[in-house]
């Protein structure tokens, strides 16, 4: 089987963009040149690997299958040569962290300021997204590691829970349920409930939630956890949220919590990389160090003292920590 990296990589750009022109421009090629290297792809697997939606190409059934394992090889093939650089010594040691956007604002720069204290030869640096958005960017290996929920089914990531994350149901501190205890799930079926985007594990924590109780209410979609904690103080609707998200507007009365006689989600930090290739020694390093008693005292402190910090936007890193 004779597949090129050219080939690869054309393939991999015509379903990123959906069309063989803004693959081109992506790439700084022409276009003859991609249409040209995904039809020989095709004809070295026997199989059409794109089809024709409207104005734009979609990836075949085949081409679903199989695009999986060509950004397997580009990204393995991407960080073997980053680690060869930095072997060599014409490269920085490097260690790129992928999180959500709720631990990328309440936890992980507390655990990057700890490691970069234990690591200074290391630069560190976090993109930031919703739970989709990050496993999607550790499959595609353009991230070492992620921070976030429990790993996908699929097997394409591995992680191990390193800190608890419990969850709270906030309201409006004028809210009297918040005077309440062994509140109903089945009270909450009239009231507002505020959501994060489609691709947010918090949002999907919510959905499962309420599918369990069998609940109906109405549903606001906010786009941040900050959104989503003005709106509870306004009085809009009501929210499972990360405790440590909204633990600063409670310890000042700014919201309040509604106790349930039912059990609220249980929940947990996780650090994740991919489950195939080899690890790098900074990734080795890094998930060594999540599950130590100095990364949790770390998180702890910061998280009573530390303000949050706004993320960088989504696909792009934060300044190197050095």
């Amino acid at each position: 089987m004779a597949i090129t990296l050219t080939q690869l990589r054309s393939f991999l750009a015509v379903l990123r963009t959906g069309s063989v022109t803004a693959a081109a421009e992506a790439l700084v090629v022409t276009q003859p040149s991609v249409s040209a290297a995904v039809s020989a792809l095709s004809h070295e697997l026997g199989v059409e690997l794109t089809e024709r939606d409207g104005r734009s190409i979609r990836p075949s059934p085949a081409g679903a299958a199989f695009a999986p394992y060509a950004a397997d090889v580009m990204g393995l093939l991407d960080q073997g040569a980053a680690a060869a650089r930095e072997a060599a010594g014409e490269s920085a040691r490097a260690l790129r962290i992928a999180a959500v956007t709720t631990a990328a604002e309440y936890l992980v720069p507390t655990l990057m300021r700890a490691f970069s204290a234990l690591h200074p030869e290391l630069v560190l640096t976090v993109e930031v997204g919703n739970r989709e958005y990050v496993f999607q960017t550790v499959v595609r290996r353009e991230a070492d590691v992620a921070i976030g929920g429990r790993p996908p089914p699929d097997g394409r990531l591995v992680g191990e829970a390193f800190l608890e994350n419990p969850v709270a149901l906030i309201t409006a501190p004028a809210d009297p349920l918040a005077a309440r205890h062994g509140v109903s799930v089945s009270e909450l079926d009239r009231r507002p409930w505020l959501v994060r985007e489609e691709g947010s594990g918090t949002r999907t924590m919510t959905e499962d939630f309420l599918a369990a109780y069998d609940l109906h209410p109405e549903v606001l979609t906010l786009g941040s956890n900050g959104a989503i904690k003005h709106a509870a103080r306004a009085g809009l609707g009501i929210s499972l949220q990360s405790r440590a998200a909204a633990e600063l507007e409670l310890a000042l009365g700014l919201l309040a919590t509604i106790s349930l006689s039912e059990p609220l989600p249980d929940r947990r930090w996780y650090a994740l990389r991919p489950a195939s290739g080899p690890v790098r020694a900074p990734v080795e390093a890094f998930l060594e160090f999540v599950s130590t008693e100095e990364a949790r005292i770390a998180v702890e402190r910061g998280q009573v003292t530390a303000v949050p910090v706004s993320p960088p936007p989504v696909g792009e890193p934060a300044t190197p920590l050095r």
